[in-house]
């Protein structure tokens, strides 16, 4: 990265923060997604819990893996 252009470092990380974010909505809405299907039927079972836990698991680790911004 040392040797790109100057014009190319925002552009990558403006691409970088816009993939987080799209990602952040993509993941809040799986959630929503399985909240409602899991409570729909009146009553959660343990694969209910699993598919909750486990998308609420990655959506906290994107949440983690926020770009940091790339100063020239």
């Amino acid at each position: 990265m040392k040797n790109d252009p100057p014009e190319l470092l925002p552009f990558l990380t403006r691409l970088r923060t816009g993939i987080w974010l799209v990602g952040i909505s993509s993941w809040l809405f799986g959630i929503t997604d399985r909240t409602i299907a899991c409570f729909a039927d009146g009553y959660l079972s343990a694969i209910d819990i699993v598919q909750l836990a486990t998308a609420s698991f990655f959506f906290v680790s994107w949440l983690f893996l926020k770009p940091f911004s790339i100063r020239a």
